[in-house]
């Protein structure tokens, strides 16, 4: 380290830890390196908001690994107002409505509404959404043995909300979100699951569970995967998710369960 870099004593902490610590200084201010990186950080916490989802990317990942795949879009027409209108982003578009309908109405006795159905939302970040939610698939459905699943659902310019509208309309018993968490400065590539029982359009946020920072440097898939598969199984049996419903799984041990 330079001569002129005053050196932090918790530097061997940084190790630990992508949190900002230890950071040295150079007189009152930061050293450049730092500080370079805090602008990087900076740039790709917002370049998740506005980068895009890669939809037939995400899509043919999905088909690769053998998942039907249904793709819709919220009520907001763009990132723009995406982004300005809160509320667009948890409604269906007209079309998306008229999609997920007619998807519900292909459902028989024999191929009865599914019980559980997830959906892939860019939400604040898309890079998250590409990244992660093929993986936490990958790893939670060998769990899901007995349980009827409905089609993947992509959504673009989704908020968590709009998965109870999804819910609804497939009749689902249901829905698990999976959305990209707003970006930190450490963590632009973060994934969020929700949890809803009986899902439906006006579903409030005490009504669902939420397992957060999804990602290899946050909770690993497997993780993340054995808690879903215990929220899962307390539900179905207590039939609620929310405030009513605890995270008892405890500690996750062996990534390679």
């Amino acid at each position: 380290m330079s001569d002129l870099i005053e050196p932090d004593p918790w530097t061997s902490w940084r190790q630990f830890t992508n949190a900002r610590i230890a950071l040295g200084r150079t007189g009152h201010a930061l050293p450049t390196a730092p500080w370079l990186a805090f602008n990087l950080a900076h740039a790709q916490a917002r370049d998740a908001v506005h980068h895009p989802l890669d939809v037939p990317a995400l899509e043919a990942v999905l088909r690769e690994h053998g998942h039907e795949v249904v793709t819709v879009s919220s009520a907001a027409p763009d990132r723009a107002h995406y982004l300005r209108r809160p509320d667009l982003g948890r409604r269906l578009s007209d079309e998306s409505r008229a999609l997920i309908g007619a998807v519900a109405a292909g459902t028989t006795v024999e191929a009865p509404p599914p019980e559980l159905v997830f959906v892939i939302a860019d939400g604040l970040s898309a890079t998250a959404a590409a990244k992660q939610a093929a993986p936490v698939l990958d790893a939670v459905l060998p769990r899901l043995d007995g349980w009827t699943i409905g089609p993947i659902v992509i959504a673009t310019q989704a908020r968590v909300a709009l998965g109870d509208e999804v819910g609804e309309l497939l009749h689902a018993r249901f829905v698990v979100m999976l959305i990209g968490e707003r970006p930190g400065l450490s963590s632009p590539d973060s994934l969020g699951l929700y949890l809803t029982h009986a899902p439906r359009v006006g579903c409030r946020d005490a009504q669902r569970n939420c397992i957060s920072n999804v990602r290899p440097e946050g909770l690993s898939f497997a993780a993340a995967a054995y808690k879903l598969h215990h929220l899962l199984t307390q539900a179905r049996r207590l039939g609620l998710t929310g405030v009513g419903l605890k995270d008892e799984s405890g500690p996750f041990l062996d990534d390679r369960t």
